[in-house]
């Protein structure tokens, strides 16, 4: 644990001493809320005008109010939800993403500037490398959806939230989705030695996973391909946990709940260990 307590450190002090980073990160995240989320406003397309339901009987304005409550669960889970707080949830998750894909370039800087193989001869395990830095850009990746999650509240997301515990169980969702998706890509990008190469798989896995998911549209309108895809991506079994626990409140399905949180917690142990492994067998040092 001390080696990767120290890798993870220095990797956090690098984050902390650069403040454009941050900044940069989290500009992304909030054109899609204020842009995307406010201009794409599917919640104004099922409302009907005052003017227009103030015309209208009593016994059919209490059908029509039903009507687009069915039509709100349907797209948005809930019928207190609006697209703007259901897509600054999915932007949440979608900072990790974009936190996690970036995790290997450490390594690639790292060897160039041949600090990798200063930690490579020293008696340490090859895993704690790989360790380190995904905790690291998971520790990163929790502070900035956090961030991001605060930025859509003061753009008028509306909060249902569920238990204190179940809340809690969501937010720890964001970390193992971050350890999942940093030691993916780590594991993937071992054995690359260049930056440029990072890039190349970073910028392919950024939007596929972010489309794959339900991070702008819920997974019953998808076609019947991708929802295959979206199942399977854990960005959805994020999104799905805060979106239950913040959004839908009393009306969160706590077998989902559960089966979401199982599904993450699975998926970032195989992660981790196939970091773990693959770190163990092919990361050498350059001769």
């Amino acid at each position: 644990m001390g080696e990767v307590s120290a890798i993870m450190g220095r990797e956090l002090r690098k984050w902390v001493r650069s403040p454009p980073l941050l900044v940069m990160a989290l500009v992304q995240p909030l054109f899609w809320m204020g842009l995307y989320g406010k201009a794409f406003n599917l919640t104004g397309l099922f409302s009907v005008p005052e003017d227009v339901l103030r015309t209208l009987p009593p016994e059919s304005t209490k059908v029509v109010a039903e009507l687009f409550n069915s039509m709100a669960v349907r797209l948005f889970g809930s019928p207190g939800t609006d697209y703007f707080s259901f897509v600054a949830i999915g932007m949440t998750s979608v900072i990790v993403l974009f936190v996690s894909v970036f995790s290997g370039m450490s390594i690639a800087w790292d060897r160039r500037l041949g600090f990798l193989n200063k930690l490579l001869v020293a008696p340490i395990r090859r895993s704690s490398i790989v360790m380190g830095k995904v905790l690291a850009s998971s520790v990163r990746a929790f502070i900035q959806s956090s961030m991001v999650l605060l930025m859509g509240l003061a753009l008028g997301m509306k909060l249902s939230p569920a238990s204190p515990l179940l809340v809690a169980g969501a937010l720890a969702s964001i970390f193992l989705l971050a350890i999942s998706l940093s030691s993916l890509v780590i594991a993937i990008t071992l054995r690359l030695r260049s930056w440029e190469y990072h890039m190349a798989v970073a910028n392919l896995l950024n939007l596929p996973l972010m489309f794959t998911s339900t991070a702008l549209y819920p997974l019953n309108l998808m076609p019947d391909w991708m929802r295959p895809l979206a199942t399977i991506n854990p960005l959805t079994h994020t999104i799905e946990l805060l979106r239950g626990a913040l959004l839908y409140g009393n009306s969160l399905d706590i077998a989902a709940y559960q089966f979401h949180l199982a599904y993450l917690a699975a998926f970032a142990l195989l992660a981790a260990g196939l970091g773990s492994y693959l770190a163990n067998r092919y990361l050498t040092a350059e001769r």
